[in-house]
């Protein structure tokens, strides 16, 4: 699934749900409100705090440490990796039994 088509079901799947209060969100509002999570998400891990949304996971930072490698051209040729910070996922409980079934 690509970010278009995440929009699209993010619109169809709150209209559903707003039908009986006759609100309407369109796949602008949509987009706005994936790009503010993910802006929030990275904002937050950037600042080496967590996010967590209960039941689906938890969002986090850590950092990998610098350690030696091979430069895959030169085999004999040793390098170092350098130190640098990754995002992580732990999977929630309810995703957890979703993926289960």
């Amino acid at each position: 699934m690509n970010k278009a088509k995440l929009i699209e079901i993010l619109a169809e799947k709150t209209n559903q749900k707003l039908s009986k209060e006759g609100d309407k969100i369109g796949k602008r509002q949509s987009e706005s409100m994936l790009e503010a999570l993910a802006e929030i998400i990275i904002d937050e891990l950037k600042n080496n705090r967590d996010v967590t949304i209960t039941g689906f996971g938890t969002f986090s930072s850590m950092t990998r440490y610098a350690r030696g490698g091979v430069n895959p051209r030169k085999p004999d040729e040793r390098i170092t990796i350098p130190a640098v910070k990754v995002a992580k996922f732990r999977t929630g409980k309810n995703l957890k039994e979703a993926l289960k079934s």
